[in-house]
C-alpha cells in the first residue's frame, strides 16, 4: 500500500471534522441547556448554506463582501432559531421528549417548504472564497487552502465557546441550567430568556457551519436530513452537552472515514471488500460500539434528573383496569369497527384507489401499534423502529425471490427474521435508556440501511428488489385489503393480549421504576428484551405485508430515518392512552399525508402546521377526543 497520500487524507479528515463540529456544537449546546432533541438543527444548517450563497451574490463575491456574508448568514439563522424557540419550543419545555422531537420535526417540514418557496428546487452554488481559492503543496501533493482554513476554524470556535461558557456570567448560567433548572429558577433567573439566547446561539453555530460549507457544497433541499443524523451521532458519541466531547467525536469519526477512503479495496482470503463503502455507516458503527461500552459517550456523564419535565409514561400512558363495563364497551366498539372495515371495500367499490389507501392505513396502523408497545407499556424510546419493518420486508422479498418460497410462506416466515434481528440488537439496546437508547436504535437502523444499500448482489443495492407480486388469488386490491385486514387484526390482537398479560404488566413495572422492579426480583433486562422482540415481530409482519403490497422494496423505502420518524408521528399524534391511539394516529397521518400532498408543492409545510396545532391544542393526541372525562392519565 502506498502511504504517500495518507497525510493529505488525514488532513481531509481534519477539515471535515471541523466543519461537522461547528454544526454538532450548536446541537450539543441546545441539548445541554434545554434538553430538547432538536431535529430542526439540520434545517438551520441548510438555511446557512442558502443564505450564505444569496448574501455572497448580493454583497459581492470578492473581498470584504464575501467574508461579511458568511457571519451575517450565521447571525440571520440565529435570529430564525430564536423565533422558533419563542413561537414553538417555549410552549413544550415540560412536554415529554418525544413530543419535542415531533414538534421540531414539524419545524423541519415548514422550513423545508419555505426554502423551496424562497430559492426554488434548483441547487444554489456559491463561488470560491477569495484569497483561499487555490491550493498549496503538502508532502508533494496539492491541498486546498480553504480546507486548511476550516481546520483552524474548528479549534478556534471551540476555544471561544469555552471562554464564553467559563468566563462570562451568561455562560455560568447556561452551565447551571444544564445541571439543575429547578434550582436556577428558584434563584430568580429568567429561564425563558436564557433558553432563547442559548437556542439562538446553537442555531447560529449551525448556520455558521452551513455558511462555511457553502464554498464546498451546493445548497440543496436535502441538506437538512443529510447533516442531522451525523450531528446527532457526534453529540452522542462525545457525550450529550459536552463541547469537548463533540470535538473529539468529530475528529474520531471523520478520521476513521478518511482512513476507510485511503485503504480503498481490501482483499482477504479471496474475499474482496471496498472499505470506502464503510463511510456511509462508519459513524453509526462507532456510535454503537461507544454506547455499548461507554453509555454516556467519550466525555459525557449521566444526565441529571429534570423534575420539571413530564415523563412520557405518566403524561400519556394509561393503565386503567379492564372493568366489566369498560370491557363491554371495548367489545362493542371493536365489533362495530370490524364490521365497518369488512364492509369498506363494498362501500368504496366505485373508488378503487380508496381501497388501496385503506390497505396502506392498515399496514401503517400495525407498524404504529408495534412501536406503541415499546414507547407506551415498555417505556423504551426508539428512533430506529424502521429496522424491524425493513427486516420483515427484505426477509419476505429474499425468501420469495432467492429461496422460491410461496408468497404465503414468505409472508408468514419473514416476521421471524425481524424477531431474530430484534433479539440480537435488542440485547445491546436494552442496556441503555433515554436518549442513548434512542440513538443506539437509530444506529441499528442505519447500519441495516447501509448493508442493504451496498450489498448489490443480494439486496439489489439502492435499486432494491422488484417482482414481489402476490399470489393470483390476492391480485385484486380488494383481496389484498382483506389479507391485510386479517394479518393486521391478528397482530393488533396479539399486542392487546400481550399488553394485558403478566409480561405487559412487568414491562409497565420496569418502565415506572426499574430499581423497584429489580428489587422485587424481576429480571428487568430480560423483560425489556422480550418486549423488544415482540415489537420487532409485529413490525416485521407489517413490513412483509407492505413488501407484497408495493411489489418492490428499497432501502430508502423500508429502512430510512423517515420511516422511523413516520412511526413516531403516528404514535404521538394518536396518543398513548391506549392501543387505539396509535391506530387512530396512523389512520389520520396516512390520510393527511395522502390528501395534503395533492394540494400543491408546499404540502409539507401544511402538514407540519397541522402537527404543531395538534401538539399545542391536543397534547394527549387524537385519542383524547373519545376519552372519558376524569379518566386516569
Amino acid at each position: 500500500m502506498n502511504l504517500g497520500g495518507l497525510p493529505l487524507q488525514l488532513l481531509n479528515g481534519l477539515a471535515d471534522a471541523s466543519a461537522l463540529f461547528l454544526v454538532a456544537s450548536g446541537l450539543s449546546l441546545i441539548f445541554g441547556v434545554t434538553r430538547i432533541i432538536n431535529f430542526a438543527h439540520g434545517s438551520f444548517y441548510m438555511l446557512g448554506v442558502y443564505l450564505a450563497g444569496t448574501l455572497i451574490h448580493a454583497l459581492g463575491a470578492t473581498g470584504i463582501g464575501y467574508w461579511l456574508a458568511l457571519p451575517l448568514a450565521a447571525i440571520l439563522v440565529g435570529g430564525i432559531g430564536g423565533l422558533v424557540e419563542i413561537i414553538v419550543l417555549r410552549r413544550i419545555y415540560r412536554a415529554p421528549e418525544l413530543f419535542q422531537l415531533l414538534a421540531t420535526f414539524a419545524v423541519v417540514l415548514i422550513i423545508g417548504d419555505l426554502a423551496l418557496l424562497a430559492w426554488g428546487p434548483e441547487d444554489l452554488f456559491a463561488p470560491r472564497a477569495p484569497g483561499l481559492s487555490g491550493s498549496i503543496e503538502i508532502f508533494g501533493r496539492r491541498f486546498p487552502e480553504y480546507d486548511l482554513f476550516l481546520i483552524v476554524v474548528g479549534p478556534l470556535v471551540l476555544g471561544l465557546l469555552w471562554l464564553l461558557l467559563h468566563r462570562t456570567r451568561w455562560g455560568v448560567l447556561l452551565r447551571a441550567a444544564a445541571e439543575n433548572r429547578t434550582m436556577l429558577g428558584a434563584l430568580g433567573v429568567n429561564q425563558a430568556w436564557l433558553f432563547t439566547t442559548a437556542f439562538a446561539l446553537g442555531a447560529c453555530l449551525a448556520g455558521l457551519g452551513g455558511a462555511l460549507a457553502a464554498p464546498r457544497i451546493p445548497a440543496t433541499l436535502s441538506l437538512d436530513l443529510e447533516i442531522i443524523a451525523s450531528a446527532f451521532v457526534v453529540v452522542v458519541v462525545g457525550g450529550l452537552g459536552s463541547l469537548g466531547g463533540a470535538f473529539l467525536a468529530a475528529l474520531l469519526i471523520c478520521e476513521v472515514k478518511a482512513l476507510c477512503i485511503f485503504i480503498g479495496q481490501v482483499d482477504l482470503w479471496g474475499w474482496s471488500f471496498s472499505m470506502s463503502k464503510l463511510t456511509l455507516v462508519a459513524e453509526f458503527i462507532i456510535m454503537a460500539i461507544i454506547l455499548v461500552f461507554r453509555p454516556w459517550g467519550l466525555l459525557g456523564k449521566p444526565l441529571p434528573e429534570q423534575h420539571d419535565a413530564a415523563p412520557l409514561s405518566t403524561s400519556q400512558s394509561s393503565d386503567t383496569p379492564h372493568t366489566p363495563g369498560r370491557a363491554r364497551r371495548l367489545r362493542l366498539s371493536s365489533a362495530a369497527l370490524l364490521i365497518g372495515l369488512l364492509a369498506l371495500p363494498w362501500v368504496l367499490a366505485h373508488w378503487p384507489y380508496l381501497t388501496i389507501l385503506a390497505t396502506e392505513i392498515l399496514i401503517a396502523g400495525l407498524f404504529a401499534a408495534s412501536l406503541y408497545l415499546l414507547i407506551g407499556p415498555a417505556g423504551l424510546h426508539t428512533f430506529g423502529h424502521a429496522a424491524w419493518f425493513g427486516l420483515g420486508a427484505y426477509g419476505a422479498a429474499l425468501l420469495f425471490l432467492e429461496l422460491n418460497l410461496p408468497m404465503e410462506a414468505a409472508l408468514l416466515a419473514s416476521p421471524l427474521v425481524a424477531a431474530a434481528g430484534g433479539l440480537f440488537f435488542g440485547w445491546f439496546c436494552v442496556r441503555l435508556s433515554g436518549v442513548y437508547l434512542a440513538m443506539l436504535t437509530l444506529a441499528t437502523a442505519q447500519i441495516l440501511w447501509s448493508l442493504t444499500y451496498q450489498w448489490d448482489g443480494f439486496t439489489g443495492g439502492s435499486n432494491g428488489l422488484i417482482g414481489l407480486w402476490p399470489s393470483a388469488w390476492l391480485s385484486s386490491p380488494t383481496a389484498y385489503y382483506y389479507l391485510s385486514l386479517t394479518l393486521s387484526g391478528l397482530g393488533i390482537v396479539f399486542l392487546f393480549r400481550l399488553s394485558g398479560s403478566p409480561l405487559g404488566y412487568a414491562l409497565r413495572a420496569t418502565r415506572d421504576s426499574t430499581l423497584r422492579a429489580a428489587a422485587l426480583g424481576m429480571d428487568t433486562r430480560r423483560i425489556q428484551l422480550a418486549g423488544f422482540v415482540a415489537a420487532a415481530l409485529v413490525a416485521g409482519l407489517a413490513g412483509s405485508v407492505y413488501a407484497f403490497f408495493k411489489g418492490s422494496i428499497a432501502p430508502d423505502d423500508a429502512l430510512s430515518i423517515g420511516r422511523s420518524v413516520d412511526g413516531l408521528v403516528m404514535v404521538i399524534l394518536g396518543g398513548l392512552s391506549s392501543l387505539a391511539g396509535p391506530l387512530s394516529g396512523a389512520a389520520a397521518y396516512t390520510w393527511l399525508h395522502d390528501s395534503i400532498s395533492r394540494l400543491g408543492d408546499y404540502w409539507h409545510a401544511m402538514l407540519g402546521g397541522i402537527i404543531l396545532l395538534l401538539i399545542f391544542f391536543m397534547p394527549q393526541g387524537l385519542s383524547s377526543l373519545w376519552a372519558r372525562p376524569g379518566a386516569r392519565t
